[in-house]
């Protein structure tokens, strides 16, 4: 219950955000950050599914690519500054942590910023963090395809004269399993241990491709 605990509050911050504007203007209605979220805590909703990407070296990537692995999903932007490097730093910790089984546990990063997360952006900022750490882009229809899917909260905040709008979006880390089907979540600012906890049982129930 605490992770779940965690998850709502950070829902609510996202909540209070004030001046925002949809970051996929072309969708009719942007439901709000607690309704997405509280679909994805309580399992209200199906969770995840296909999608079809361009990884950060520039090749069409699909979901069913990466069969045969635990995925760990995470949604956010190369220019955030606070919740994408720490949660994306756990997750590389996790794999590390898992040693020779961190083999079957494949990372992938989705960006929210299309626009701005160009391939080339997104193979320097991967790199920070994880070298089998994957980034993924595409147009703006395929990313929010992928982001309606799992439930992701994507909104921007209208930017103040001569800066950049930062964009708030839920920070949930999604655990899939080797067949695509969504087994999880990791709340944000959850610590590696705690995913290497939650990883290890599951890894025992199959081998690598």
């Amino acid at each position: 219950m605490s992770m779940k605990l965690l998850a709502l509050a950070f829902a609510g911050g996202i909540v209070a955000a004030a001046g925002v504007w949809t970051f996929f203007p072309e969708e009719p209605e942007q439901r709000s950050a607690a309704a997405l979220m509280d679909a994805v805590m309580w399992n209200k909703e199906p969770v995840g599914g296909p999608f079809v990407l361009i990884d950060h070296n520039g090749n069409r990537r699909t979901d069913k690519d990466f069969r045969g692995k635990l995925l760990l999903v995470y949604f956010g932007f190369s220019y955030c500054t606070d919740v994408c490097p720490t949660d994306l730093q756990s997750v590389a910790a996790a794999i590390d942590k898992l040693g020779p089984d961190g083999e079957k546990v494949q990372p992938l990063f989705i960006s929210v910023d299309p626009e701005k997360d160009t391939p080339e952006q997104l193979q320097g900022y991967v790199a920070l963090f994880h070298p089998r750490l994957i980034g993924l882009t595409g147009t703006p229809r395929q990313v929010r395809k992928a982001a309606l899917a799992y439930k992701v909260y994507v909104a921007n905040n209208v930017a103040a004269a001569g800066t950049t709008g930062a964009i708030d979006h839920s920070g949930f880390v999604y655990l899939v399993g080797p067949n695509g089907d969504y087994l999880d979540f990791f709340p944000p600012g959850t610590p590696a241990d705690r995913m290497v906890a939650v990883l290890r049982p599951r890894l025992v129930a199959f081998a690598p491709q």
